[in-house]
């Protein structure tokens, strides 16, 4: 049944709008559909979903809490052979292989805090147990650095509380201002102890790992001896 109702100016107007918009998108996805069809697009979904997929030569976006002494990142990918020769050597067995989500990183070695913390060996079992030489006895031992959550810090948040200075196993990394921790980040070497006896309900210190390794120093040339007349 027909509306008896004469459209007024306004209805028609719209009407008019709504015509030629929709005219316009029409056209808009078939030259979109043209497109893909001219790139060889027949509509057809792909056999196996690749949402979520590694991509494995897709570069490593994350940075990695490599063990102490550990190399620069592209010099580490290229030299570890996943021997798990490190793993083996941790005493505290924090040291894991770096899981498929890193994607080239799989299988390489990374501290996991979640079980343990480093707790910075005189001896340095790691470095000594890596044979391909991307644990190194003279590089740096700083791993990341850790940083105080001051709403989760019970001695931020009127309580007493000094275990994190007092167990940190790096002289001068954490010091006690007025009753509250404040770390030092060029003394902090990112061990995680600090974050691991945290007593706060909710873990008051997070470690970021290194983003960045110094490369090794360039070994320096001898002097040169001034050449002699006979």
């Amino acid at each position: 049944m027909e509306d008896p109702r004469p459209m007024s100016r306004r209805d028609w107007l719209r009407a008019g709008f709504l015509g030629r918009a929709a005219d316009v998108a029409s056209r808009k996805i078939e030259d979109a559909a043209k497109v893909l069809r001219d790139a060889g697009f027949k509509g057809e979904p792909p056999a196996e979903s690749t949402r979520g997929a590694i991509n494995p030569a897709r570069p490593i976006t994350l940075a990695l809490h490599r063990p102490p002494g550990a190399v620069p990142e592209a010099a580490f990918l290229a030299g570890c052979t996943r021997c798990d020769a490190c793993i083996k050597a941790c005493p505290q067995g924090v040291i894991t292989r770096a899981s498929g989500r890193f994607r080239g990183a799989e299988g390489t070695p990374v501290l996991d805090l979640s079980i343990a913390a480093c707790v910075m060996c005189e001896d340095t079992p790691c470095i000594t147990a890596c044979e391909p030489g991307v644990l190194k006895k003279d590089r740096p031992l700083k791993m990341g650095t850790a940083w105080v959550q001051p709403m989760a810090c019970l001695a931020h948040t009127g309580s007493f509380c000094t275990v994190c200075s007092e167990r940190c196993p790096v002289p001068g990394a954490i010091e006690n201002r007025q009753g509250k921790p404040v770390i030092h980040e060029a003394a902090c070497t990112g061990c995680g102890v600090c974050a691991n006896v945290c007593p706060a309900p909710s873990k008051a210190i997070l470690v970021m790992p290194l983003q960045d390794r110094p490369p090794d120093a360039p070994p320096t040339a001898a002097p040169l001896r001034p050449e002699t007349t006979a």
